[in-house]
């Protein structure tokens, strides 16, 4: 069952990631915490945002979220089918065209190298993808 929508106006993001991670005093907490954690190692400039009541890791563009759930935490990517995934961490969400997933069972380990260059190449994908976006015209 998820948890009901709170109000979250004016709280910072990284206040209602710190009370999400806080709220899972179990394995889940931990992992997100980790996840969290290498995320932020991965881009010191990533954007944590609070959007659809979990966090979401922002860089000209969303790079990842993270949800909890019973038996799993859920890093869902964007836009991670056209991420490469050259350690196979992707393992939910595989049929969609445009995201990737991977989840984090309880006990099992983090290839933390490959979690975090698949970090850097989402946000390379952004960066790119952005710089490619035709420009806008001024209206004159």
């Amino acid at each position: 069952m998820k948890k009901p929508l709170k109000s979250t106006e004016g709280v910072p993001a990284a206040q209602l990631i710190d009370d999400a991670i806080r709220d899972y005093a179990d394995w889940r907490g931990d992992t997100l915490n980790r996840l969290r954690s290498l995320i932020k190692q991965a881009d010191p400039d990533i954007v944590e945002e609070w959007k659809w009541n979990i966090p979401v890791w922002s860089h000209d563009g969303i790079v990842c979220t993270g949800e909890t759930y019973k038996a799993a935490v859920k890093t869902t990517f964007a836009k991670g089918a056209s991420v490469p995934d050259p350690e196979g961490l992707f393992n939910s969400s595989l049929e969609g065209a445009t995201r990737r997933a991977i989840d984090f069972r309880e006990g099992e380990p983090i290839n933390e190298a490959a979690f975090m260059a698949l970090i850097r190449a989402a946000i390379a994908l952004n960066i790119s993808t952005k710089a490619n976006a035709p420009k806008k015209k001024a209206k004159s």
